[in-house]
């Protein structure tokens, strides 16, 4: 570091032998103090830690007296000066372990162990940043940054007197801001563009002359998107520096600005990933093994792997396979992979598109998995697909990976995937011919050649037994259509019974009836394969293939499992595993099981083929009584006092039980594909009602942002069959869940309407459930669109039911809500004292997670009341509740408000750090809370004198609320009028 020489050959070692531990260590990087191990040592009086100070500062070298005199005092020391000096020193080597504090030649040392002092470890641990992004490991680069400036504790020296001091101060403090301004120049080569944007408004707040954040924050704009806060930034920054120091810009800032106007594309840098804070840059390895026995198709892996070879300084190499189920599709693209992936150093990434079954996998689902896999963290994940789709090119750009789209349903499914990114490629296997995917590279798969086929039915059940019956292999592979998917089970059946011969084997599938739909195309062509696998099965092992196959979802527990098949866990598991074995299903992980999409289809098969109607829905009867049971235990662990599980169907299943509420909350997310499907598969007559209901235990996965939509989708079938069926109550509390997820979104008309409709239907179905949340979902409406006295009467009726239902939770949930109401009417008084009843309930109840709904509440009236400092206490506890509880979506609307609460007490800085967490996170709300977020930004700004990019901020407020017919785009139009006017 500059100004602070080091020299290592100079330090005196620590005193003595003693542990690490136990030796004394210091820290300048704040206020001065030392510890003896673990305790504090009380340092005396202001010049006595100047004195220490001095001494720790000169990297163990001896201080004379008069070095020191002049650093306490300057040019006008006292009369006593030395002997004031020596009366310090003598203070602190009492205070001090023995030999620390030494004196030498008429002066004195301090003997600091290495990594004993926080200046020289915050040093040491820059050097390796630096070293770190010489070799382009950003990661470590910025771990080692961040870990540097955590060293600070405040202001170095804080409270210490004296000229040398002051001059120290005034040093450290500027590094401190080097440190950052390398920090952050880091962050945005890594991507974290949104992350940057929050910490860069902060600190040009703090620093408005200091052009270098000025500039990070120009570019950390528009990386994120937002060209004309970016623009603004520079004409605030002119303005800025024409008036307090009648200077223009500087050149690199003049020219950054030229680029965004000219939207250079060399700006675009890395991915705008922002990831969680010191996140790590990851190489995703996410290809399947390859198999070892890997046999022909040698004209296909060498064209191809050409292909990605030459993926570098090109446009992105497409390359999309077609075949039949079971010719080999998978296989091949997996050891092509394999073969090529040396050429894709940033990594590799996997998905199975479940293209052929009955529900493929969403684009914005697959994105989102690839993001995170990527190192995106989930708060920096957007919701729609468009966004998603942008977000992932971003992270890409400048990366080489492939990308392996593994059973695409058709191209319309894989153009969201594609990385569109040069050196990036992209390998797709489907049933269907992409001929309508531009510039892809297309290879028809055809089954094996005979030659093909025998090697690897050779090498699967070995040469011995092969050479010995080759005619009788040539029949078996024949039998098989020579599709590689067929010959590899009918292989490993044989393997696996070395009491059969080959030629029993072949005489099993001489049977044409077993034999005729190989020779087929399309999916029933390994039907006979298939068939020779299960007719090989013991009846316990069929009906328990049979049985699970019935189940949607991408996969299944084995507590879910165990119930389908209405056995033990331990049961389950043992035929599970023996199922494995055979190849018929997979173990995607410990205690996960699935099957090949072929193969399920075939288990349906057998299971409508052999099992009565009655048996097959009890079986996913059972499926739905489980997920059932243990979302409504989820949901009452979460929600202690909430009537909601009372009002549910009963279930023979007991369901999992769960040790704390986080075990809870971690298998409800971990299970929300499997429970989403399920709902959507019981939407019909005998389980329409607890479809819905599961709707209900579930709604977590609704508020937490990161399976909304596909909640909404299920939301959106059970409204639908529960109207054609007649369920007035199984419609009005899907309604009632509809709405609940529209609101969360900022679309308030819709949601008005389906409540509309739910309250008739609560009615008529005489449902306390639905009667009491759609009351109270209708006041929530009402609150967001500035109906305050609707929503009054609203919520006073919602409350009047749950009273009467006994539901306290939810009457804990109404009188927050009515809170708000009141409070905007300007009863503020009344609305505190409605916010902390509601308070008093969840804590009688001992409620966590919906006491930070509560906090969130009391927070605003709080702050209306003009309470700052106790608002934000509460809007911080809200925080970190949500925080704890994934709810990203509530998180980042306590930002919005903990942002307004700072502009009310006049910190417009801190205002514009959380307005930007604001809109980092994602709000509850929708594109109405964003633009409500880029309002108090605005302000923020405004007050600190950038008023281009205030004005920025409000002109897309304006658009959003316009589009939407807001009323608060009048607010917004009369913010600009006078910002127009100057």
């Amino acid at each position: 570091m500059d100004g602070v020489p080091r020299v290592p050959d100079q330090r005196r070692p620590a005193p003595g032998n003693a542990p690490e531990e136990l030796r004394p260590h210091f820290s300048v990087l704040g206020p001065v103090r030392a510890w003896h191990g673990a305790e504090q040592l009380s340092m005396g009086s202001p010049q006595q830690r100047a004195l220490l100070a001095a001494l720790l500062l000169r990297d163990g070298r001896t201080a004379t007296a008069h070095e020191l005199i002049d650093a306490l005092w300057g040019e006008e020391p006292p009369s006593q000066a030395l002997a004031a000096v020596r009366t310090y020193a003598s203070r602190l080597r009492k205070v001090l372990p023995a030999g620390v504090l030494v004196s030498e030649s008429g002066g004195y040392a301090i003997a600091v162990a290495d990594g004993a002092l926080d200046l020289a470890l915050a040093e040491d641990l820059w050097a390796e940043a630096e070293k770190a992004r010489g070799v382009a490991d950003l990661c470590q680069a910025r771990s080692l940054a961040n870990k540097a400036l955590g060293l600070w504790d405040g202001e170095p020296l804080a409270n210490v007197p004296g000229p040398y001091a002051e001059t120290e101060r005034t040093r450290l403090e500027e590094w401190r801001l080097q440190l950052l301004e390398s920090r952050l120049d880091m962050d945005l080569e890594a991507g974290c563009h949104a992350e940057a944007v929050s910490e860069l408004t902060a600190l040009t707040a703090a620093h408005p002359l200091r052009e270098r954040l000025r500039e990070l924050l120009m570019l950390a704009l528009y990386r994120s998107g937002r060209q004309a806060e970016a623009l603004a930034v520079y004409a605030d920054t002119r303005r800025l520096l024409a008036d307090e120091l009648g200077v223009d810009p500087r050149p690199g800032l003049k020219e950054l600005q030229q680029r965004i106007l000219q939207a250079d594309p060399a700006l675009a840098g890395a991915p705008a990933s922002a990831p969680e804070p010191a996140a790590a840059v990851v190489r995703p390895a996410q290809l399947p093994a390859t198999v070892p026995d890997f046999t022909g198709r040698a004209s296909f892996v060498s064209e191809l792997s050409e292909i990605l070879s030459a993926a570098e300084g090109r446009v992105m190499a497409v390359s999309a396979l077609a075949g039949i189920g079971g010719v080999g599709k998978t296989t091949l693209a997996v050891h092509v992979a394999h073969v090529a992936r040396t050429h894709f150093p940033d990594g590799q990434l996997y998905v199975d598109l479940q293209g052929a079954g009955a529900r493929a996998a969403e684009p914005e689902t697959v994105l989102g998995a690839f993001l995170r896999a990527l190192g995106t963290a989930d708060s920096a994940i957007p919701d729609s697909l468009e966004e998603r789709a942008a977000l992932y090119r971003s992270v890409l750009d400048g990366r080489r990976v492939l990308v392996v789209l593994d059973n695409a349903r058709d191209a319309a499914q894989v153009r969201p995937l594609l990385p569109g990114m040069e050196g990036c490629a992209a390998l797709v296997t489907s049933r269907i011919r992409m001929v309508d995917l531009a510039g892809a590279h297309l290879v028809d798969l055809d089954v094996m050649s005979p030659e093909e086929a025998l090697l690897l039915f050779t090498r699967i059940v070995g040469e011995e037994r092969v050479t010995s019956e080759r005619k009788a292999a040539l029949d078996v592979v024949a039998a098989c259509g020579f599709l590689p998917l067929a010959i590899r089970i009918a292989a490993s059946r044989l393997a696996a019974r070395r009491t059969w011969t080959v030629s029993t084997l072949a005489a099993k599938l001489a049977d044409e009836r077993r034999r005729l739909d190989e020779l087929q195309a399309g999916d029933l062509a390994v039907k006979a394969t298939f068939e020779l696998g299960y007719g090989q099965l013991e009846p316990a092992q069929a009906r328990a293939f049979r049985l699970l196959g019935l189940a949607d979802g991408p996969d299944l527990s084995l507590a879910a499992a165990a119930a389908v098949l209405d056995l033990p866990a331990e049961e389950a598991e043992d035929l599970l595993e023996s199922l494995v074995d055979t190849s018929l299903v997979e173990s995607a992980a410990p205690g996960r099981y699935r099957y090949h999409d072929l193969v399920r289809l075939y288990a349906r098969a057998c299971a409508e083929r052999e099992l009565p109607a009655d048996e097959r829905e009890a079986a996913t009867s059972r499926l739905l009584n489980f997920y059932l049971a243990t979302a409504a235990r989820v949901y009452a662990m979460e929600r202690p006092g909430d009537r909601t599980a009372d009002h549910l169907e009963t279930t023979p299943q007991v369901g999992l039980e769960f040790s704390d509420g986080a075990k809870a909350f971690d298998w409800l997310h971990a299970e929300a594909s499997c429970i989403l499907a399920c709902i959507q598969q019981s939407l019909r007559p005998g389980s329409l009602q607890r479809a819905v209901d599961l709707l209900l235990a579930a709604k977590d996965l609704a508020e937490s942002g990161a399976s909304s939509h596909r909640y909404e989708v299920a939301t959106r079938m059970a409204r639908e069959a529960a109207a054609a069926e007649g369920n007035a109550r199984a419609e009005g509390r899907a309604r009632v869940s509809l709405a609940q997820v529209l609101n969360k979104f900022g679309r308030f008309d819709d949601a008005a309407v389906e409540l509309e409709y739910a309250a008739a239907l609560a009615e008529e179905s005489r449902d306390p459930w639905t009667s009491g949340n759609a009351l109270n979902e209708q006041g929530i409406v009402n609150n967001c669109i500035n109906n305050p006295s609707a929503s009054e009467t609203y919520l006073l009726e919602a409350i009047a039911v749950f009273r009467a239902d006994g539901n306290r939770h939810s009457e804990a949930s109404a009188l927050c809500n009515l809170s708000r109401a009141l409070l905007a009417m300007g009863r503020t008084a009344k609305s505190i004292d409605l916010a902390r009843q509601g308070m008093a309930i969840y804590g009688d109840l001992g409620v966590t997670f919906r006491l930070a709904n509560a906090k969130y509440t009391l927070g605003l009236a709080l702050s209306q009341a003009g309470r700052h400092p106790e608002a934000l206490d509460q809007l911080e506890d809200a925080r970190r509740i949500f925080e704890v509880n994934r709810q990203r979506l509530w998180q980042g609307a306590t930002h919005y408000r903990i942002a307004q609460v700072h502009f009310s007490a006049l910190r417009p800085a801190q205002a514009a750090q959380h307005a930007e967490q604001a809109l980092s996170t994602g709000c509850v709300g929708g594109d109405w809370m964003r633009a409500n977020v880029l309002t108090i930004l605005g302000r923020a700004l405004d007050n600190l004198g950038q008023v281009d990019r205030a004005r920025a901020c409000w002109r897309e407020a304006l658009t959003i609320h316009e589009t939407a017919g807001a009323p608060e785009a009048a607010q917004v139009r009369d913010l600009l009028k006078p910002v127009a006017a100057v």
